[in-house]
C-alpha cells in the first residue's frame, strides 16, 4: 500500500476533504438560500474579455456570452445546487471522485472566468485529493459503498447474476 493510501496518512486527507466539503456547502448554500443568478458575474467576466491584457480568455468570454449567459437560470442553478452536493459528498466521503472532479471542474471554470479569490486553493486542494485516490475516502462513506457496489456490479446478491438454464 502506498503511503498516502494508508489509514493514518488519510486521516490528513480527511482533514482535507472535510475542510474543502464545508467550503463548497457553505457558498452554495448562500445561493440556494439567497436565490442566485449567475447572470451579472457573466456580463462582468465577459466584460474582462477586452483590453490588452484581458484577465478572461476571448473563446471562454464566447462560451460565456452564447451559451451561459442566454441560459443564466439553468447555469445558475447548477452552480448552486453542485456547490452543495459537492460539499455533502465530501464531508461524508461519498461519491468522493466524482465531488472532487465537480468541484474542481467548477474552479477551473470561476478561474477562467477571471475571478480568482479562494478558487486556486480549493483547485489545489481538490486536485491533490484526487491523487490520493482511495486515500481521500479511506474515512468516509466510500470505504464502505464502493466495495459494496463493486459486489452488486460483479453479481452479488442476485442483481447481475446471469441464471443458469438447464434444459
Amino acid at each position: 500500500m502506498k503511503w498516502w493510501k494508508t489509514p493514518k496518512t488519510a486521516v490528513v486527507w480527511t482533514i482535507l476533504r472535510v475542510w474543502l466539503g464545508i467550503q463548497w456547502l457553505e457558498a452554495g448554500w448562500h445561493k440556494v438560500a439567497g436565490g442566485f443568478n449567475a447572470g451579472g458575474f457573466m456580463q462582468g467576466a465577459i466584460a474582462q474579455a477586452a483590453g490588452d491584457h484581458p484577465a478572461v480568455q476571448g473563446w471562454y468570454a464566447g462560451f460565456l456570452e452564447n451559451v451561459a449567459l442566454p441560459n443564466a437560470d439553468l447555469f445558475s442553478t447548477l452552480v448552486a445546487w453542485g456547490e452543495v452536493l459537492v460539499g455533502i459528498g465530501l464531508i461524508l466521503g461519498a461519491a468522493t471522485i466524482p465531488a472532487l472532479i465537480a468541484g474542481a471542474f467548477m474552479n477551473l471554470n470561476f478561474l477562467l472566468a477571471g475571478t480568482t479569490s479562494t478558487n486556486p486553493i480549493l483547485y489545489t486542494a481538490a486536485i491533490i485529493l484526487l491523487f490520493t485516490g482511495a486515500g481521500a475516502y479511506c474515512w468516509g462513506v466510500d470505504r464502505f459503498a464502493i466495495p459494496y457496489i463493486k459486489t452488486m456490479i460483479k453479481g452479488g446478491h442476485g442483481i447481475g447474476k446471469k441464471e443458469a438454464h438447464t434444459h
